[in-house]
């Protein structure tokens, strides 16, 4: 036969000692809580120190502004003159930041943004080629020039200005006038002035590609070593 059960009182003695049981286990609840997050924080700061130690030591890079001649027009990224110079240049980062068909407007118009995500310290500018082959204005394509000229100094980076020549049968008095821009900017914006690279490639029709404009893929690398010397020359010594 089963007996009724009976409810009996603890005794004040087991009620504080299960309260004092249950606040332990509550502090100890903390302290564990607490440890975690101190070694989340540790283990988000040492991932921050690995990724601080993963960038490259140049934080400053330069970056190149140009048209086809410097996008590789024609050819794989890797096959173009800019990324043979980085090759050539590894202690350095190199940007390119490059469009086939450039205009001088163009440039003018991307380079703000260029100058605040890239934040280079030495910018080369080779833009007007499209310029030229369009018949646009030297006086326009100088007034672009010097607006990217000013932009790049204003940001605290030096400025390597790339001279640009068009095809002569554009007639000697425009060839004449739209030389004349670069060389006049240099002065006027005591910028250094690096001759057209393509004067000595373009003579040569089998480092040209077949539409006569653009270089080939043989003639990267020469370019590459023409340029490199202007560069390190103009550089900041910080660099």
């Amino acid at each position: 036969m089963l007996m009724p059960l009976r409810i009996v009182s603890s005794p004040s003695w087991v009620a504080t000692d299960l309260m004092r049981l249950f606040t332990v286990i509550a502090l100890l609840s903390d302290i564990k809580s607490l440890f975690i997050l101190r070694l989340n924080v540790v283990l988000r700061l040492l991932g921050l120190g690995l990724m601080l130690n993963m960038l490259p030591v140049h934080a400053n890079p330069i970056l190149i502004l140009g048209d086809s001649l410097s996008a590789s027009y024609g050819m794989e990224q890797d096959q173009g003159w800019v990324h043979l110079l980085q090759q050539k240049m590894p202690d350095t980062t190199i940007v390119n930041g490059s469009v086939s068909g450039e205009t001088s407007a163009g440039g003018l118009r991307r380079l703000p943004g260029l100058l605040k995500s890239v934040q280079p310290k030495l910018v080369l500018i080779e833009l007007g080629g499209n310029d030229g082959l369009r018949g646009f204005s030297p006086k326009q394509l100088k007034t672009n020039l010097a607006e990217m000229i000013r932009l790049s100094k204003q940001a605290g980076a030096k400025v390597l200005l790339s001279e640009v020549m068009v095809p002569p049968n554009y007639g000697p008095r425009y060839a004449q006038i739209f030389t004349q821009v670069y060389q006049d900017l240099a002065k006027e914006h005591q910028v250094t002035l690096m001759p057209f690279f393509m004067t000595d490639i373009a003579i040569h029709p089998d480092l040209m590609q077949a539409d006569g404009i653009h270089p080939n893929q043989a003639a990267q690398a020469q370019i590459a070593d023409f340029v490199q010397p202007w560069l390190l020359d103009t550089q900041p010594a910080s660099l």
